[in-house]
């Protein structure tokens, strides 16, 4: 005999403030966009959105990048972003502007860029 399976109606999440994280590296954008405590909304990437080679380091690959992910996260309901930067690529910039642009409340921006305290150890010195 068949078992009844009652389906779930799943509840669409609904959230107002948010974290935005950007990955700019030399080579790709990553655009993060999660609720306070971490659970991701949406992201996107320039790799993703049909940007090759060098021109997914550019500053317009990141400010589409940005303007995507924020797209899906405002389906969501979100208005307010804390920003925050790793990496030091040149599309950080833009893709801060683009989220402002968007009607997206920056709240804060913040570099969480990883610097090493002393780095690893060095090769040995080459003796002539």
């Amino acid at each position: 005999m068949a078992k009844a399976t009652s389906k779930k109606k799943k509840e669409k999440k609904s959230l107002y403030e948010g974290r935005v994280v950007i990955q700019a590296t030399f080579n790709n954008t990553i655009v993060t966009i999660s609720d306070m405590n971490g659970g991701v909304v949406s992201w996107s990437s320039a790799g993703s959105l049909g940007f090759r080679g060098a021109k997914k380091s550019t500053p317009y690959a990141a400010q589409t990048t940005a303007e995507t992910a924020a797209q899906k996260a405002k389906g969501y309901g979100l208005e307010e972003v804390h920003v925050y930067v790793k990496g030091p690529g040149v599309g950080r910039e833009s893709a801060i502007r683009a989220l402002g642009n968007l009607g997206l409340r920056v709240r804060s921006i913040e570099d969480i860029t990883p610097i090493p305290h002393n780095g690893c150890r060095p090769r040995k010195s080459r003796r002539v």
